[in-house]
């Protein structure tokens, strides 16, 4: 679209730049002390998991420290975050669960 500005030259117009909304990912931390029981149950409860997802997944972050549970908009990372975490207060586990800016950018949807 032109228009013309104060001195009478054309002005060229430029649509704004709409960019997606950055995903987060929910990160499962590994401790010494959480049972394994209990992140397969959370990870069921929580991220909608079958046993045998949950499981493989609660063994990837043993071995590795850590893993991501799924990938969000940052509003529904922070609540499975923060439901997460009340569950391991009430049952008195030190589970660790974290959301972190996802370092795939925007690809997937996440949100099961």
């Amino acid at each position: 679209m032109r228009k013309d500005d104060l001195d009478g030259d054309p002005v060229l117009e430029r649509a704004p730049k709409v960019a997606r909304a950055r995903k987060w990912a929910v990160v499962f931390h590994n401790d010494d002390y959480t049972t394994k029981w209990f992140v397969v149950q959370v990870l069921e409860q929580l991220f909608h998991m079958s046993e045998t997802s949950a499981t493989a997944l609660m063994m990837a972050i043993h071995e590795k420290g850590r893993g991501i549970a799924g990938v969000y908009s940052r509003d529904i990372a922070e609540t499975k975050v923060d439901e997460a975490m009340r569950l391991a207060r009430e049952f008195e586990m030190p589970l660790l669960v974290t959301a972190e800016p996802d370092e795939d950018g925007d690809e997937g949807d996440g949100e099961a």
